[in-house]
Formats: structure tokens, C-alpha cells, sequence
């Protein structure tokens, strides 16, 4: 009778803190008795200051330079870790710092592609942050949707490379002319003829994200596609 008298009390304990663990877990799931997920933890800890990161964006612009360059990539960042936080440094409208995980939103199905220096030990703390302060002229400033290479307005690939190029003395890929991509496509003669009419600047350098992508010189760190 003793054991009966006490069964009850314990199962309802039990059932109501199995209850309540769940719904902790639902609502509060980084919680101090559950923490960050294991997954998340893993690949946050493959990022590392100055990695290149790269997606497929949604836009008619965007779909002309995949079609162009022959590449699923048309947009792409710089990961910079600022106060110990990660951000991607991005050429749009305008020219700035977003939050890592706002930006692999962005991408079509949320995928992206991480590449890394294959000797990354070039990339010490001193020229990291003469990267960031190299970084600061271009906060701001207007997207380059007629791909010059000034520094007036400027675009994605063009951001990175001149980052890497100027302040870390880095090449990482050669230039190339407009002439040289895709450009017999009708999607991609449409987007010409808006930007430039008849006058399409042939002889333009050029350094698209598939460039960047295919350089010699990096290897993939994370690709989720």
C-alpha cells in the first residue's frame, strides 16, 4: 500500500519535469542547461578573420553574372571578427558591415561557400588590422553597378580584391577584361544595354566572384551548397 501511496506523486513529478525541460528546450534553447547547439559550434569555429565568403544572390543583375562568368557564385564578402563578433564587409547599396548570419540569409537557400588563404599564417594580427583600416575608405560609398575600376563606386569582387591587393599585398587573382566573360547570352546583353547603351566598355578591368573563387591560391573551408 506504501508503494501505491507514493507511485503517484513520483510519476506526476516526473511527467511534469519532463514537461517542463521540453518546453525549456523549445523556448529557451541556448539556455545555460542546454548551450548552443553542437552544429552551430562547429561551424562558427571554422570562421577565421579575413576568410572570403560567397553565395548565389537573387536579382536579374545577379543571374546575368552567373551567366557571365560560367559560375554559381554572383556575390560575395570579406569575414572580419570586430569585437568578437563575425561580419561580413560587403559591396551594396551602400557599402558595409552585416552581421554573418543576416548575410548567408541573403543567398539563395541560405548557402554559401568559405574560402581561406592556403598559408593564412601571411595574415597576421598587424596586417589584419591594416586590412580593417584600409576598409573604412570604402564604408559607405556607393554599389558599382557599371563594374569601373575606380574607387569612386565599387562592387563586391572588386572590394575584396583591393583589400587583399593593397593593404595585404595579396593578389589573389589576375585581372581580366569585360570582354573576356560571357557576354552573348541575351539575359546578359539585356543588362548591358541598360547600363551602357551602345558604348559597352570592352577593354574594362574586370575581377568577377568566380575569380575569386577559382584562385589558385585558396582553399574551400566550408560549402554548404
Amino acid at each position: 500500500m506504501k508503494i501505491k501511496k507514493y507511485l503517484f506523486p513520483i510519476i506526476t513529478f516526473i511527467l511534469s519535469f519532463g514537461c517542463a525541460l521540453f518546453v525549456a528546450i523549445k523556448v529557451f534553447p541556448n539556455n545555460p542547461f542546454t548551450g548552443t547547439k553542437q552544429e552551430e559550434k562547429t561551424v562558427a569555429s571554422k570562421f577565421k578573420d579575413g576568410d572570403l565568403i560567397f553565395q548565389t544572390s537573387e536579382s536579374k543583375q545577379c543571374e546575368a553574372v552567373r551567366i557571365a562568368t560560367n559560375s554559381k557564385f554572383s556575390h560575395c564578402g570579406i569575414i572580419y571578427d570586430i569585437n568578437g563578433k563575425w561580419l561580413v564587409f560587403e559591396a551594396v547599396q551602400p557599402v558595409k558591415l552585416t552581421p554573418l548570419e543576416d548575410w548567408i540569409k541573403h543567398g539563395r537557400d541560405s548557402k554559401y561557400v568559405v574560402k581561406r588563404l592556403k598559408d593564412d599564417s601571411v595574415l597576421s594580427p598587424q596586417i589584419l588590422q591594416k586590412m580593417k583600416d584600409y576598409s573604412q575608405q570604402f564604408d559607405g560609398k556607393e554599389y558599382d553597378a557599371y563594374f569601373e575600376w575606380t574607387d569612386n563606386r565599387i562592387y563586391c569582387s572588386e572590394l575584396i580584391w583591393k583589400i587583399y591587393k593593397n593593404a595585404a599585398g595579396i593578389e589573389l587573382s589576375k585581372l581580366r577584361e569585360l570582354k573576356d566573360f560571357n557576354l552573348q547570352d541575351s539575359r546578359v546583353q539585356k543588362i548591358l544595354k541598360e547600363r551602357y547603351g551602345n558604348d559597352i566598355p570592352l577593354t574594362e578591368k574586370v575581377v568577377a566572384p568566380s575569380d575569386l573563387a577559382d584562385s589558385t591560391i585558396l582553399k574551400t573551408v566550408v560549402d554548404t551548397y
